[in-house]
């Protein structure tokens, strides 16, 4: 029973609430096995408030591409780091390499230059190229969206000479990853699938119930057993295979957003100091239902339990799988 007796001023009636609610997540995740929705549009909150207008605008420059996939092809390729420069000397938000940046760069604001360090210009690029691609592998069969990447991953003669996306694992995981991280930008149509690690990635962190904050704290023995609010979350669905990020902004993208009347126990919930920016997300953790969560919040206190519904509430992901190996921390590591 001390597990409970740590929640610290909940109350019985409350304590039991939410042991019922811990104890019936694989009922409510069997409950709604199989629904799910085409999803449209942007989440809210899935991109930077800055660029959120281009990457609409661009994003349904042809129909082998949409917002969410040329969102998902930015984070992959950048982060959204309209800085960013790789070893291989691809530049700018989108990476292109000098070379086909000077074939395929493209003027998105209308000033007048072709600025591969221009996040305006980056973004309009990299649908104009995808679009392209799209056009020389139009006749292969299959689907043309696959098809685009596949191009862009191996060239457009490779996808013709196999009819669709060639038997080259480095690009089937290049499709794989664009795809599955495309959905963690969708708005859902509909339900998102439920999890089904949910409980047991609940059923760890509800162990680690009383436990001190540790700033960094990962749960190795060397500390302790103790965790920061990213650590635990990653832990705890480590416990169940699946590999997060270390940090919270990291992992927001694990998985597909549900709205906040279609959370379910298992969920990931992020806090953000501005709400228009994921990039500006400082806190996670591991909703349990009734308007609470699971949490490791700050130096002094312990993992407990806290309601969600505050001011820098930004919103959740259901974490998947596939959605957890498709982020670029994951790909590099």
């Amino acid at each position: 029973m001390r597990k409970f007796w740590v929640a610290g001023g909940l109350g019985a009636g409350l304590v039991l609430l939410l042991g019922l609610l811990l104890i019936g997540t694989y009922v409510a995740a069997a409950g709604l096995a199989g629904i799910g929705g085409r999803a449209l549009g942007l989440a809210k909150g899935a991109v930077p408030a800055e660029y959120l207008t281009q990457v609409q605008k661009w994003g349904t420059l042809c129909p082998a591409i949409s917002p969410a996939l040329l969102a998902a092809q930015l984070y992959q390729e950048s982060g959204w780091n309209p800085k960013a420069q790789s070893p291989a000397a691809a530049q700018g938000m989108a990476q292109f390499i000098p070379a086909t940046w000077q074939t395929h760069g493209v003027d998105g604001d209308g000033d007048g230059k072709r600025d591969v360090w221009d996040p305006e210009d980056a973004i309009a690029s990299a649908a104009s190229y995808d679009c392209e691609l799209a056009k020389y592998v139009k006749d292969a069969p299959g689907d043309a969206t696959r098809n685009m990447l596949a191009a862009y991953n191996a060239g457009a003669y490779r996808v013709i000479q196999y009819g669709g996306v060639p038997p080259y694992r480095e690009t089937q995981n290049y499709v794989k990853t664009i795809t599955t991280l495309a959905k963690s930008f969708e708005a859902p149509a509909g339900p998102v699938a439920p999890s089904k690690q949910a409980a047991g990635a609940i059923y760890y962190a509800q162990d680690k119930l009383g436990t001190p904050y540790l700033w960094g704290g990962t749960g190795t023995a060397e500390q302790n057993g103790r965790f920061d609010c990213s650590g635990l979350t990653k832990a705890a669905y480590h416990s169940v295979g699946i590999e997060l990020p270390r940090v919270a902004n990291d992992q927001w993208n694990a998985g597909p957003h549900p709205k906040r009347n279609e959370l379910l126990p298992g969920d990931l919930v992020f806090f953000a100091y501005d709400l228009k920016d994921p990039r500006s997300i400082h806190h996670v953790g591991i909703y349990v239902g009734g308007g609470y969560m699971i949490n490791a919040p700050y130096t002094g206190a312990v993992i407990r339990f806290d309601k969600i519904d505050t001011p820098d509430y930004l919103g959740a992901t259901r974490v998947t799988s596939d959605g957890a190996k498709a982020l670029p921390a994951a790909n590099a590591a």
